[in-house]
């Protein structure tokens, strides 16, 4: 492929990734639920969080927030957003898939994320005294085929007596992606077992994301190299016929 038609592809690549990182959510978005609105009356927080106070192994209380893909995915990073005092050392992510009302369904992949591949940053925004930040972790590798999934992230700072907060979002304001409103869960080791997070105030929707790639099916595949071979050609054509 030549320079110019390498430039082409190259720039609607870049226009794609663009239209992702629009919204509030970091590079590589393939869904977000959506920003929690601190002016909003029924605005609020739900227990999402591994340390001193709500403790547990290998998390003490967890949000499990769904999330539609339509294509292939592979997944390198999973993050949500927490009105938190918390100053975490990592987190503890989840994916898992046929969830229901008392009923974790099937674990797909977990583990505990921390030093480079963990991060928290503030949002910007804040609520009921609480600082609100994103508790992100990276560096996982995560095919999921098209189907409906839960996720969680849980800050764990054992020692602090903190609280971290899964910040909802009521109307999905700035939302990525698709998913299922009021069919989000929240387990604790100690009081309840994957209920829907209805029953526990209003939590149509978390405040969490998803990052990765779309996986392109082999005929998509090919049909992409096709378009790039003809492209290629068509520039190689007119260049011959400007020299």
């Amino acid at each position: 492929m030549n320079k110019l038609a390498s430039l082409a592809l190259l720039a609607l690549l870049l226009f794609a990734a663009a239209a992702r990182a629009s919204a509030q959510c970091p590079s590589g978005c393939l869904f977000y639920g959506g920003d929690f609105d601190p002016n909003n009356p029924n605005a609020n927080g739900l227990s999402n969080e591994n340390d001193a106070i709500v403790g547990g192994n290998p998390y003490g209380a967890a949000t499990y927030q769904n999330f539609v893909s339509g294509e292939a995915w592979n997944i390198t990073g999973l993050f949500t957003n927490n009105l938190s005092t918390l100053t975490p050392s990592g987190g503890y992510r989840e994916i898992r898939s046929g969830v229901s009302e008392g009923n974790g369904g099937t674990l797909i992949a977990s583990g505990t994320e921390s030093g480079g591949n963990f991060s928290q940053a503030p949002t910007g925004r804040s609520g009921f005294g609480y600082t609100e930040y994103t508790d992100l972790v990276t560096g996982l590798n995560v095919n999921l085929s098209p189907d409906m999934y839960w996720e969680a992230v849980v800050p764990i700072c054992r020692t602090c007596e903190a609280r971290a907060y899964n910040s909802n979002s009521l109307e999905g304001l700035n939302a990525v992606g698709t998913q299922v409103s009021d069919q989000q869960f929240f387990n604790s080791l100690f009081l309840e077992n994957f209920t829907n997070a209805d029953n526990e105030g209003v939590f149509p929707t978390f405040s969490s994301g998803v990052l990765g790639t779309e996986v392109p099916e082999p005929s998509s595949l090919l049909m992409l190299g096709s378009g790039l071979v003809a492209a290629a050609s068509a520039v190689r054509n007119r260049s011959r016929r400007n020299q």
